[in-house]
């Protein structure tokens, strides 16, 4: 009898622990203003099952936080807080077990609109699209902001007038060996890669740029785990361009695109992930487009067309492949959900789950541990 209960508990521990294990935070960032929002929120996501659960949210309302950045060891939060020429950056102490975020302190970016925010253990930085710049802030022991610590100012402009009437900065991005930060410049059509040294009181130093086709708007991008590989989604002509990389350079070496055969409606391109096991590659598009794109990723790292389905909503602005790569959630910023689809590992195929998170304008998802 005693074997008998002892085998029952250790099933039922070993089938407690691996329950648990398929269990993640996922934390969203919003938009407040066009709809009732206090801001960033976290829900319980299960990896295996694709139900979810919220937990909690950001107590004191905060402006816009549009993108999110968690630190390494999974106790901070970073937020950046889209509000004009009031723009800031903040910083909340996160304990995962419980998802609550308590709010540490914020600083303003002296550069409008940030929207896509990266850190490390010394620094935060952003890139702010309509100010087009990059701003850096330091961290302190107890995970708050410095002031700023550098802006890096982008100048000029591109062949679209209407988009590309000056510089605007859309993301930045750490390489995968750490020594630079590369940052895409809608307005100029250029990515820039900057030296990068933690420790230095002005951390990044211009080191290179590449140009891409005039008027391609380049917006988001992914590296390849190994870092020989980087996938740049162009925001205003839909093409994804495959760049070799090493040391600080990009050197283009394919062109694909997010665009159907013969379309012809209005689209902007918006974001762009690998899936966990690196076989497939995902990108979406708004306006009219509203779908989702996925490509497998050859040997050699080039892309092959395999899917485009409708992400089932208005303004796929960003989405995510949960960590065990089970599905992919899809962010829609106008008609207020998350969308989540189940992946098919070995096709690379998207099926609907008819599951949906139901919140005010979702712009960013992050997957952490629970």
């Amino acid at each position: 009898m005693k074997k008998i209960n002892f085998a029952l508990l250790l099933i039922f521990v070993l089938t407690t622990a691996q329950a648990q294990k398929n269990k993640w935070n996922l934390l969203i960032g919003t938009y407040t203003k066009s709809c009732e929002s206090k801001g960033i929120y976290v829900y319980e996501f299960d990896s295996n099952t694709a139900e979810f659960s919220f937990k909690n949210a950001t107590e004191k309302p905060i402006d816009n936080p549009s993108f999110i950045t968690v630190s390494a060891d999974n106790s901070f939060v970073y937020s950046a807080n889209e509000n004009g020429e009031d723009s800031y950056v903040s910083a909340f102490r996160y304990n995962a077990p419980s998802g609550k975020l308590d709010f540490i302190n914020k600083e303003n970016t002296n550069s409008a609109g940030p929207c896509f925010i990266i850190n490390d253990e010394k620094n935060v930085i952003t890139a702010n699209y309509s100010g087009g710049s990059v701003a850096v802030f330091g961290k302190n022991n107890v995970g708050s902001l410095t002031q700023l610590k550098q802006l890096e100012q982008h100048y000029g402009k591109g062949s679209n007038t209407k988009r590309q009437e000056k510089a605007h900065a859309h993301m930045v991005q750490f390489s995968p060996d750490h020594q630079f930060v590369l940052a895409t410049d809608l307005g100029t059509d250029k990515v820039y890669s900057y030296q990068y040294s933690p420790n230095a009181t002005k951390p990044l130093k211009l080191k290179d740029s590449i140009s891409l086709k005039a008027g391609s708007g380049p917006r988001h991008f992914t590296f390849s785990k190994n870092g020989k590989k980087a996938y740049l989604l162009q925001e205003l002509d839909g093409t994804i361009s495959v760049l070799d990389y090493k040391e600080g350079k990009l050197t283009l070496v394919q062109e694909t695109t997010v665009l159907a055969d013969g379309y012809k409606e209005n689209f902007t391109a918006a974001d762009i992930h690998i899936s966990p096991d690196e076989k497939y590659l995902y990108a979406t598009n708004r306006k009219e487009a509203n779908d989702i794109s996925c490509f497998k990723i050859l040997k050699n790292g080039k892309l092959e067309f395999v899917q485009r389905t409708s992400t089932l909503g208005d303004g796929p602005r960003n989405f995510a492949v949960d960590p065990t790569g089970n599905f992919l959630l899809v962010a829609h910023q106008y008609t207020n959900d998350i969308v989540i689809f189940k992946r098919d590992k070995t096709t690379g195929k998207l099926t609907d789950t008819g599951k949906r998170i139901e919140l005010c304008s979702p712009v960013c998802l992050v997957f952490t541990k629970s």
